[in-house]
């Protein structure tokens, strides 16, 4: 039996700044029943998870407002409007980090939050590391301290809960099933 989807009936913008948008939208359930529906609209963001060597990746340190402290975590960021996937992560990658990628491998893509933001992650594993001699300048909110872990090191922060970006922990999950199964690790 095919459930129909919900059927927006109407929808306002609540606020809105250049990162994000909140609108309320008024729905139609399958029931015919109506709801008032909040969603969090971000658009798509990258996340780079870059090996300098197959035993060692780059992660970067930066003050997170919302989270109240400093994060270890990839370099992540969001994509611009008509910006091409790769290319938001190779900008991201140098912006945060100070590398480009030789090669980008696709991980897995998702939804940050499926109940209320709108937000897809694309995820990234980056090797061939060249240091970015024109890399953009961080935003103006950003201040980093980027610093080369043992990959082995970074499993164990995830494990212990010390990282705690789910894109982040989702890409050093992925590399590690990768080089379990394996797979060559990135060069």
């Amino acid at each position: 039996m095919t459930v129909p989807p919900w059927r927006t009936r109407s929808s306002r913008t609540i606020y809105q700044n250049p990162w994000l948008r909140l609108r309320e939208d008024l729905v139609e359930l399958p029931n015919g029943r109506t709801t008032v529906y909040g969603v969090v609209s971000t658009g798509s963001c990258v996340g780079v998870l870059p090996f300098l060597d197959p035993d060692t990746v780059v992660l970067v340190r930066q003050y997170r407002y919302v989270a109240g402290h400093h994060t270890w975590e990839m370099p992540t960021g969001g994509v611009g409007p008509d910006e091409p996937i790769e290319h938001a992560a190779q900008r991201e990658l140098a912006e945060e980090s100070g590398y480009r990628a030789g090669r980008l491998e696709p991980v897995c893509v998702y939804h940050t939050s499926k109940s209320v933001m709108d937000e897809t992650a694309h995820l990234f594993l980056a090797s061939d590391l060249t240091r970015a001699m024109d890399a953009p300048e961080p935003d103006a909110t950003e201040s980093f301290q980027v610093r080369p872990h043992r990959f082995q090191k970074v499993l164990d922060m995830v494990d212990a809960g010390e990282i705690v970006d789910s894109m982040t922990i989702i890409a050093v999950l992925q590399a590690e099933r990768r080089r379990a199964d394996h797979r060559p690790p990135p060069r």
